[in-house]
């Protein structure tokens, strides 16, 4: 491609070698970036999201489909951006009533806003294979900075485990439902457990 385009150009010796010479440049510092890039890679096979709400009865499932993408601008860890998408419909509590109760506009209103979201927007070490992660998330279309404590194991080896967890008032994001005879607490408490896998590029640099 690059002997094609040189050939069509007009015969000036010094303007093609500075062509040649910026292009081969330009492609070294791309190979060079991607090099020193960790590029990870979730899988749902053995991951999970999950959450519970205390409450006289009690109130907890998971969500089967949601995707996630962990990337980073070197292999520092305080470069990385975890964004988590959730199928708010996917809500899975083991009982089809309160499967049902929950997607209403009373609650996750999936009509409205069929996505749940977490986006982080900073990243900071707290100890050996801790972080804390602030970030913006999103569910009934309301968006709120909350905070997902992390642990991370395997760091360094191309696979690991990226558990966190992270608590919010529902009523915040406007989830004010209720169910008759039952109390319902307004604290969320959410899990992660993310299994993520080095497909490319240096280890993640961070404290064991």
């Amino acid at each position: 491609m690059l002997r094609h385009v040189l050939h069509r150009l007009p015969v000036f010796p010094a303007a093609c070698a500075a062509m040649l010479t910026l292009l081969v440049s330009i492609s070294m510092i791309a190979t060079g970036n991607a090099q020193s890039t960790p590029v990870f890679e979730i899988s749902q096979a053995g991951s999970s999201i999950k959450f519970f709400v205390k409450s006289s009865m009690a109130v907890g499932g998971t969500f089967r489909n949601w995707n996630s993408t962990l990337t980073f601008a070197s292999n520092e860890a305080s470069t990385g951006v975890l964004d988590i998408r959730i199928d708010a419909a996917s809500v899975d509590t083991g009982s089809g009533l309160k499967d049902r109760t929950l997607k209403g506009e009373d609650f996750f209103d999936v009509a409205n806003s069929p996505q749940i979201r977490f986006h982080s927007t900073s990243i900071t070490p707290t100890g050996p294979g801790t972080l804390e992660m602030g970030g913006d998330f999103t569910i009934r279309g309301v968006t709120k900075p909350e905070t997902l404590m992390l642990t991370v194991t395997g760091a360094g080896t191309g696979s690991g485990t990226i558990k966190g967890t992270m608590s919010f008032n529902r009523r915040d994001y406007g989830i004010n439902g209720s169910v008759p005879l039952v109390h319902i607490a307004d604290r969320v408490d959410v899990t992660v457990d993310l299994k993520a896998r080095r497909v490319s590029g240096p280890a993640l640099a961070i404290e064991k």
